[in-house]
């Protein structure tokens, strides 16, 4: 009844730029904050930005500087601005959202996206 479903990865060269979009879409009844995760092979998941409903964001320090995080409240959408791109980047990233959506009653949970590959490499 809900989907986060991410798009705009892909192979970049270093130094080059990518953009990310998550939409979600569904039974949602509000949405809070939002965020992009990554996780390279063999490593753990972790947190790349956050954003709040109302404009605030957090960044790893790996990224800061490098990447931005906005948000369009009347599309449901996060974004993940990515420039000057590492090869450490290359990781599969995922969207997530803080978000209250109707099943029969409400519910207020955690939802993930599929994720999207993002390979930086010369």
């Amino acid at each position: 009844q809900v989907q986060l479903v991410e798009s705009g990865g892909g192979l970049v060269q270093p130094g080059g730029s990518l953009r990310l979009s998550c939409a979600a879409s569904g039974t949602i009844f509000s949405i809070d904050a939002m965020g992009w995760y990554r996780q390279a092979p063999g490593k753990e998941r972790e947190l790349v930005a956050t954003i709040t409903s109302g404009g605030s964001t957090n960044y790893a320090d790996s990224v800061k500087g490098r990447f931005t995080i906005s948000r369009d409240n009347a599309k449901n959408t996060v974004y993940l601005q990515m420039n000057s791109l590492k090869p450490e980047d290359t990781a599969v990233y995922y969207c997530n959202a803080d978000l209250t959506y109707y099943s029969g009653t409400y519910y207020y949970t955690k939802y993930w996206g599929q994720g999207t590959q993002v390979t930086v490499s010369s």
